[in-house]
């Protein structure tokens, strides 16, 4: 078998660059946190005279191709007073917007693996559903000298909200976690 060859442009031009961000509807800022550079690369890039080489060359080939997969990672709103990043490892699988009050719950999957995703197949998952994925991510209520473990927390009482906020939700068997955002 031969060596295998791509389509990808050798390089791209200060135009390309302008097009394809412009087309996302993406300010420069925007444009280079979406790729995970800085502004003034994107400045330089976008009003220089020089060809511009490297992965960008591949990225702005996909993005042009697929713009819609900017969407499908954007950070929505906050729309409830809390919000819960289900984590793996460095990865974004599931943002979950709480309103403890009203008992509402509001989530949006990054996770195409559903093994990855808070609630599975759930994409609308009700309050008490919510209670359940918290204290999935805790020690069971019936742990063995329970005490002992809530006195190393410094917690009063089993309450897996307060358990996650001193943990993360972090298990010995797994690499999830959560992050929460007041």
């Amino acid at each position: 078998m031969g060596k295998r060859k791509f389509v990808t442009k050798k390089y791209i031009s200060a135009e390309d660059i302008k097009v394809v961000r412009k087309k996302l509807g993406l300010t420069q800022k925007e444009f280079a946190e979406l790729i995970g550079c800085s502004k003034p690369t994107i400045e330089r890039w976008e009003s220089g005279d020089t060809p511009v080489k490297g992965p960008v060359v591949l990225l702005l080939q996909l993005l042009n191709k697929d713009p819609e997969i900017v969407q499908k990672m954007e950070i929505p709103p906050k729309v409830y007073p809390l919000r819960l990043w289900y984590m793996h490892e460095q990865t974004v699988c599931t943002m979950i917007d709480v309103d403890e009050l009203n008992q509402k719950v509001k989530i949006k999957n990054y996770a195409e693996n559903i093994m990855f995703r808070a609630f599975g197949r759930i994409e609308n998952p009700d309050f008490d559903m919510y209670q359940q994925f918290l204290e999935s991510r805790c020690f069971p209520r019936t742990r063995d000298k329970m005490k002992l473990i809530l006195k190393d927390l410094d917690l009063p009482f089993y309450d897996p909200f307060m358990i996650i906020e001193k943990t993360e939700g972090r298990m010995a068997e797994d690499d999830f976690w959560i992050r929460i955002e007041r």
